[in-house]
């Protein structure tokens, strides 16, 4: 958690120093019957977020700790009273209750952020303010543990989440405490007096900003065209409409409601774009219905950003040349234009033309993990959409969690646990009555919530258990074309699967036709141990993985590859070159082909290419021995193996035709047996387009294929037949019996053979294995 202008990749370090009666008090909630359990969460290290927690210490010791850790966050806790209240600061018996004994704890280093879970902690606040502390939180009344639990619980959740700034981060959580504790009465603790004024936690410190300085105005300029009378940038984008379910007992929709969410998400996006970074921007033109209003020297661009937490969005910005043709001004300006926007969501309070939804609760056990939802519909600007569905599934993400967001558009929130729906709902009550979340009906889901239906129509084979079925696969072999029953024989289904009564010696061909299912094993590239010419610089030791042999199957279809390749490759040139906005030049460098070049030599020549076009942002200081410095499943980014297997497959281009996961990523050095990460194929494909893609426009690398069925190389979803080696478009392949395109294209999935090779291979393998039974 950071107070400056820039948002780093590096960890928050949070000191949490107990007064040591919290377990008792969480035993005796958790053993009384006169209310619902509530869980209180532990204090653990978890994404970026690293704790180290004390219970009771010596202010002695306090120092020596925070001295050897120097973390960025420290948070006090008050002692827990048997009245569900929060009381002050008493470290082995010892209270600390002065000014003077709160700031000497701290000597010349100071932490970026103090939070006092204690009442009355207004002059305390102030006393660390002015100490040089830049922001402190703090309680101005008294409170009970399960409000400061439900706020404090939402500040790591966003902590841990993004690198953000400590204002950004209190805004969410701030939000989150309205929306639950304000909303439902369960500020202030049991039996207390009712207090008038603002309840809640308070911030003490500036708002974030950011600089940005003005351009430079050439002297030589005139004032007609001076910088002065361009317009400031502008982004273009039109607002969507999206659908929440928010974890909580459905009710009437209230202000309160509309603005703690509205407050939420407009701190969650400042978040992701604070610390966003242009990637790539090209030329694009205006807007059709403004391009008139167009004053001489403004200039459109199309910008390529990821946000704080990798979501990928882009934007048309339109602004004076200077601006849009510098990176870091660019940059900076458009997350200042979205930042200072005070309003980006806007919740629509239901009237006549918005009905409400049905009054039942729609629940799934997907979605908050059964909880009682009810729905919220808003509008957001296209790019914010874009953001918050691509954070949805990310299982690490825990901010939509802290506002109890369980879905978006249709999209589970992954991140959600049965513990925070126990804890949400312990604020949601109906007449005393508490919702447990195990205690629910599935009801039917609105039609927006579910899948959309495929795109293509396939007939899908027999799913029931007979001999011809293996592992969930339909085989159509002599020995259960002869169980066919009746009833198949007068419908003519084979398989499972509708055919025409025709002959023996013709149904015998059509079934040939079909593709000859083979379990795709994992093939282990050879490991030729570990080289210590092969080091980087800073002595760090690489392993050389060595140039696999061709496999029989490459072999077999090399020679007809080859022959392809003559007359496909022009026109694959052509289509690079269509797709790439600014032509690039070759790169006239002299390294080895791709199959045969070392992995330094091409880390190398990219760092010199990415100098030469001006990426000096993607070279870190260190150089080739920390480039580059993504990390990727705990490990620097395999750029190498990236590389190869996607110029292998075709290039970026095929897009979606590539399985990243299953087939690029699997032979990475960031893979694991074990690997449980999602969304990497997204992942892989936005560092291949920040590091790899202009790379790859500017070299002769891509193998030209073309689909041996439409003989095209457009993009599309890409198939490698087995046997012989050719490329084709899984949408031109119209045989019946074919499984869905990611049944081949995953990993250990379904190996695809081609018409061609399915028919010869029948008649090879009809007297051993009919029908291409093995």
């Amino acid at each position: 958690m950071l107070h400056t202008q820039g948002i780093s990749n590096h960890t928050c370090g949070l000191l949490a120093v107990t007064c040591g009666k919290t377990s008792e008090c969480k035993q005796e909630h958790e053993t009384s019957n006169d209310r619902p359990r509530y869980p209180f969460p532990d204090f653990v290290s978890s994404g970026r977020l690293e704790v180290q927690t004390l219970t009771s210490p010596s202010p002695d010791e306090f120092r020596r700790v925070f001295e050897s850790v120097q973390p960025n966050f420290v948070y006090f806790q008050g002692e827990q009273l048997q009245n569900d209240e929060v009381g002050s600061l008493v470290w082995g018996g010892v209270e600390l209750s002065s000014a003077e004994d709160i700031c000497g704890l701290f000597g010349s280093k100071l932490p970026t952020t103090v939070y006092l879970e204690i009442p009355n902690g207004e002059k305390l606040a102030e006393a660390l303010h002015s100490k040089g502390i830049p922001y402190v939180i703090y309680w101005k009344n008294a409170f009970s543990c399960y409000a400061a639990c439900h706020f404090r619980n939402a500040l790591f959740s966003v902590v841990q989440s993004s690198s953000t700034h400590t204002w950004d981060a209190f805004q969410l959580a701030y939000a989150s405490f309205r929306l639950y504790c304000v909303r439902n009465n369960h500020v202030l603790p049991a039996n207390s007096h009712k207090v008038s004024g603002k309840l809640g936690p308070r911030l003490l410190g500036d708002p974030a900003t950011i600089d940005v300085p003005p351009p430079e105005v050439d002297a030589g300029e005139d004032e007609e065209g001076s910088l002065g009378t361009l317009p400031a940038i502008k982004i273009y984008d039109d607002d969507v409409g999206i659908r929440f379910l928010v974890c909580g007992e459905p009710c009437m929709l209230d202000s309160c409601l509309f603005e703690s969410l509205e407050d939420g998400l407009n701190a969650l996006l400042s978040i992701e774009i604070r610390g966003s970074k242009l990637h790539n921007r090209v030329s694009a033109p205006p807007p059709p219905l403004q391009a008139g209003t167009f004053s001489r020297g403004v200039v459109t661009m199309r910008c390529d950003l990821s946000t704080c937490s990798s979501a990928h969005i882009s934007l048309l910005v339109s602004g004076s040349a200077q601006t849009c043709f510098d990176d870091q001004l660019l940059e900076n300006n458009i997350k200042k234009e979205v930042t200072e926007q005070s309003q980006l969501v806007h919740a629509l309070p239901y009237s006549e033309g918005n009905k409400p939804p049905l009054s039942e609760p729609r629940r799934s056990a997907s979605i908050a993990c059964g909880a009682a939802v009810f729905e919220v519909c808003a509008k957001v600007p296209a790019w914010a959409s874009q953001v918050l569905r691509q954070l949805a599934p990310d299982v690490s993400y825990r901010s939509l969690v802290a506002l109890g967001i369980a879905s978006i558009q249709g999209l589970a929130v992954a991140s959600f646990e049965k513990d925070d729906a126990n804890r949400l709902l312990f604020f949601c009550t109906r007449q005393g009555k508490y919702i447990h979340p195990n205690n629910f009906t599935p009801s039917r889901l609105p039609s927006w919530l579910k899948p959309p239906p495929p795109s293509r129509k396939r007939v899908e084979p027999s799913q029931d258990t007979s001999p011809g079925h293996h592992n969930g696969l339909v085989f159509a072999n002599q020995a259960t074309s002869r169980r066919i029953d009746k009833e198949d024989k007068k419908t003519g289904l084979v398989n499972g699967v509708t055919m025409p009564l025709l002959p023996a010696g013709q149904r015998l061909k059509v079934a040939a036709m079909r593709p000859i299912p083979h379990i795709r094993h994992h093939k282990m590239l050879p490991f030729s141990g570990i080289s210590e010419a092969d080091g980087h610089d800073g002595g760090q030791v690489k392993a050389n993985l060595s140039v696999p042999p061709p496999t029989k199957h490459s072999i077999v279809g090399s020679t007809s590859a080859m022959h392809r390749k003559s007359f496909s490759s022009s026109y694959q040139a052509k289509q690079i070159i269509s797709l790439n906005p600014l032509p690039l030049k070759k790169h006239g460098c002299g390294r080895s082909p791709i199959r045969v070049c070392s992995e330094e030599e091409f880390l190398k020549d990219v760092m010199q290419f990415l100098n030469l076009r001006g990426h000096t942002r993607l070279i870190p200081q260190g150089g080739l021995a920390e480039f580059p410095d993504a990390i990727l499943n705990a490990k620097r980014l395999d750029l190498y193996n990236l590389y190869r297997e996607v110029v292998s497959r075709g290039g970026f281009h095929v897009g979606n035709g590539i399985n990243w996961k299953g087939q690029v990523f699997s032979k990475m050095r960031n893979h694991t047996v074990t690997n449980r990460m999602t969304g990497v194929g997204n992942t892989l494909k936005r560092h291949y387009e920040t590091y790899l893609l202009e790379y790859e426009l500017a070299h002769d690398d891509v193998d030209g294929e073309c689909c041996l069925l439409c003989h095209s190389s457009a993009a599309g979803d890409w198939v490698n037949c087995g046997i012989c080696g050719e490329w084709a478009h899984f949408g031109c392949d119209r045989r019946q019996g074919l499984g869905a395109f990611k049944d081949y294209a995953k990993t250990d999935g379904l190996e695809y053979i081609c018409p061609q090779c399915s028919v010869t291979n029948f008649k090879k393998k009809a007297n051993k294995a009919p029908n291409g039974f093995s």
